[in-house]
């Protein structure tokens, strides 16, 4: 019988012992390859699906899928890269652990930027990596994909990191390595597979699954939380990736609710609260409320803008800060009370810590001046403003948008309505030109119910279009919109604005209909708004993937509502407590 401790939520389905499936039997110790034990104790632990692309080094980890492949799917892209990413978009859209391969040396290095991402973005990805020879390793042989210290690069870019010494070690490692992605803020892991190991036999005893253990927060520094909220003339709550990686959107609608508290969304916690909620802001209605709050519950959140700036309210503001990382409410943040533990658990405590007879004033209306100010602002940005309602017009609350670095990318930043949880994919303060459309595969893979709509310029996409073949071959439910104006625009216009020149944005494009032709593709060239929704609408009606052009020219820039600090005219927001000032 299952544990009934065992999570509520996404967390809980990768998670989950598989009652019908996993007998005590299966936990006897028994001869098997190294890579059998690896394989069948990633079976134990709830993987279903392994992104990765066979070589010479991993032969004997694939055989074993191959033989397990009633329980494991290995979906294999063109290029190393993707299989990170779309561990990524996986990882994040489902709220499981995703497991991605590739071989030693290039092939790590190759999808180290899509592990990068996931480490930004708090995406619970467990990375295999394979190695040479384990008595080769540090003697500089030249061995194939040899690399001086792989295993100190890779290190430097994963929350945890094994390398296998024995080949009865795998069940051990796999396993630790669940725990930790199941417990703390969840980044990447990685294990090492020397090639030697793989193939050798071993007795092995496969464990029990890892246990989710959030950390659970002090209750003392709870109820000193609770009391500042319950007293604040004015609280706001700034909510970040924590909350979405911890499943907290209910509590934190909740606690909200409770305490009539605007809540600010940064970039990664988008969807923690439905935009239509009456207490829903994003980071550009933070500008209008922070300033004005006394108390600031900062909730998974590392609370600094790009710049390293901290997103002070006013002087005389008392901060709490919930997270499960201690960096995270360190210099330069101003001071305030800290509290370490899991998003969810020190929201639902803190509810529960209110007084009960806590009555606080509907503070909707002032939240709907900021709002309406908001719609003002974003309004004047065309035509992203209308690209972005295209896009919006076409999806199901859940259905999921995956933003690039793109002019319409940038804007959607806040400027695209996000109404569902885990619905909204950014890289993050990665900023991983190029990531997008490989990450939008790992969601589509992850989520067969959901239209999943990859958002994409002609620079970034051609970093990775030769994942059509992967969209074609899985017949994903993914519309691929590619915004076409021949130029890096992005870079072009910073060129421009700086040094009155440009150098090195010109993109020589393929003709991108006919691309996804060769795939067997379903495709349409359209050159606006209303072409967009249209194409997109037929898309989805149709089914599979689909690949839509959008021709486009030089767009306005969106920075100065995206970020307070660049060198242009900042928009004043209004005072929600009082009357609204001039746009």
């Amino acid at each position: 019988m299952a544990d009934p401790d065992w999570p509520i939520g996404p967390l809980a389905v990768a998670a989950q012992p598989d009652d019908g499936e996993i007998s005590v039997t299966q936990y006897e110790p028994q001869e098997r390859t190294g890579g059998e034990a690896l394989v069948e104790q990633l079976i134990v632990e709830g993987v279903t699906d392994i992104f990765g692309i066979p070589g010479v080094q991993l032969d004997w980890a694939v055989e074993a899928i191959r033989e397990r492949g009633d329980r494991l799917r290995f979906v294999v892209p063109r290029h190393e890269q993707a299989t990170s990413y779309m561990a990524d978009g996986y990882a994040r859209t489902t709220g499981k652990e995703a497991v991605c391969m590739v071989v030693p040396g290039p092939g790590m290095l190759n999808a180290l930027s899509g592990i990068s991402t996931a480490y930004a973005c708090n995406a619970r990805v467990l990375f295999l990596v394979g190695q040479i020879p384990s008595d080769t390793i540090g003697k500089g042989y030249g061995m194939l994909h040899e690399l001086p210290d792989q295993s100190g690069m890779l290190k430097k870019l994963v929350k945890w990191h094994a390398i296998a010494e024995k080949a009865e070690d795998f069940p051990a490692l796999v396993n630790e390595a669940f725990a930790q992605l199941r417990s703390g803020r969840p980044r990447p892991v990685a294990i090492e597979l020397p090639t030697d190991l793989l193939q050798a036999r071993a007795v092995s005893a496969l464990l029990p699954p890892a246990p989710y253990a959030p950390t659970k927060p002090d209750t003392g520094l709870i109820g000193e939380a609770a009391a500042l909220l319950a007293n604040a003339r004015f609280p706001v709550i700034q909510s970040g990736g924590g909350v979405l990686a911890s499943d907290g959107g209910e509590a934190l609608r909740a606690l909200a609710e409770r305490l009539q508290a605007p809540v600010v969304m940064s970039e990664n916690g988008r969807g923690t609260l439905d935009d239509r909620h009456p207490l829903a802001l994003t980071a550009l209605g933070g500008r209008s409320v922070l300033p004005h709050a006394d108390v600031v519950l900062v909730a998974g959140s590392r609370f600094l803008d790009g710049h390293a700036h901290p997103i002070n309210a006013s002087a005389g503001t008392k901060y709490i800060y919930l997270n499960v990382e201690p960096n995270d409410w360190e210099a330069p943040r101003l001071p305030g009370l800290s509290i370490l533990g899991d998003a969810r658990l020190g929201l639902e405590a803190l509810l529960a810590a209110l007084p009960a007879d806590l009555d606080r004033a509907d503070v909707s209306e002032k939240v709907a001046l900021v709002k309406d100010w908001i719609k003002l602002q974003t309004g004047a940005i065309q035509p992203q403003t209308d690209f972005v309602a295209a896009l919006r017009g076409t999806m199901a609350d859940d259905d999921i948008l995956v933003s690039e670095l793109t002019q319409v990318g940038y804007f959607s930043n806040i400027g695209y309505p996000v109404h569902s949880a885990r619905a909204f994919i950014t890289p993050g303060y990665q900023g991983t030109l190029g990531y997008g459309f490989n990450t939008a595969l790992g969601a589509a893979h992850g989520n067969p119910g959901k239209r999943v709509v990859s958002l994409n310029g002609d620079g970034g996409f051609s970093w990775g279009l030769q994942e059509l073949a992967t969209a074609a071959r899985e017949n994903y439910d993914l519309s691929v919109v590619v915004f076409v104006d021949g130029y890096y625009g992005n870079v072009r216009r910073i060129q421009n604005r700086v040094f009155g020149k440009e150098i090195g944005v010109k993109l020589t494009n393929p003709d991108f209909e006919l691309l996804a032709k060769a795939y067997g593709l379903h495709t349409q060239a359209v050159d606006s708004p209303e072409g967009l929704r249209d194409a997109l609408q037929a898309a989805k009606d149709r089914g599979g993937p689909a690949l839509i052009q959008v021709a486009v020219g030089v767009m306005p820039s969106p920075w100065a509502l995206i970020h307070p600090f660049v060198p242009s005219m900042v928009p004043v927001p209004p005072n929600p407590l009082g009357e609204p000032e001039a746009a």
